[in-house]
C-alpha cells in the first residue's frame, strides 16, 4: 500500500528496497525518495541478481501504473524470488493519494480523515510538491497508466434512537 511505503521512506526503513522500472530517462525526471533503477528490460541481468533475490529486504517495484512493475514481479517470481512485491497503483496512485490526496467529506468517518490527515502529513515529509510534480505530469502519468481502483467505504451516522421501553 503506498501509504506502508511513505511510512517506510519517512522512517528511512532500511527492510525496503524501492526498485523503479521505468527507463533511465523518466527515472531522473521523477522517482521515489531512495528508490534505485533497474529498467524492465535489464531486471534479469546477472548483476542485479543478488539484489532481487535475496530474504534480507523487501523489494518494492514499481513504474507509471501497474504494468511494467507487475512484468518485473511475475520474471523474479518465475525464479523462484520471493521477496519482491508491487507498489499499488504506482507512481500514478501515489501522486493522487500521497502527494495530491483528496480530502474527504465533512460526513466521512474518522477512519477516513485520519487516513487522509496521514497522507498530507508523508506528503509533506517526504517533501511533495503537488504543483511541481502536476505541472511535469506527463513524464510520470504518460506511459503504462494502469488506473488503480481504489474501493470507497461509505459511513452511514447512526440515527438516534427516540422512544424506549416503558
Amino acid at each position: 500500500m503506498p501509504e506502508e511505503v511513505a511510512s517506510s521512506i519517512v522512517q528511512k526503513d532500511p527492510s525496503y528496497q524501492l526498485i523503479d522500472v521505468r527507463n533511465a530517462d523518466e527515472f531522473a525526471k521523477f522517482s521515489l525518495p531512495g528508490a534505485i533503477n533497474i529498467p524492465l528490460e535489464s531486471i534479469m541481468n546477472e548483476e542485479n541478481i543478488d539484489l532481487l533475490n535475496q530474504d534480507v529486504k523487501t523489494n518494492i517495484f514499481y513504474s507509471n501504473g501497474s504494468l511494467q512493475a507487475n512484468e518485473a514481479w511475475m520474471l523474479t517470481r518465475q525464479l523462484g524470488y520471493k521477496n519482491n512485491y508491487v507498489l499499488m497503483g504506482g507512481l500514478n496512485y501515489w501522486v493522487e493519494s500521497i502527494m495530491n490526496p483528496q480530502k474527504p467529506s465533512s460526513v466521512s468517518s474518522d477512519e477516513e480523515m485520519a487516513k487522509y490527515n496521514y497522507q498530507k502529513a508523508a506528503g509533506r515529509a517526504l517533501g511533495s510538491d503537488p504543483s511541481a510534480i502536476n505541472s511535469d505530469s506527463s513524464s510520470v502519468i504518460q506511459t503504462n497508466t494502469v488506473k488503480s481502483t481504489v474501493p470507497k467505504t461509505e459511513s452511514k451516522k447512526k440515527k438516534k434512537v427516540s422512544g424506549g421501553c416503558s
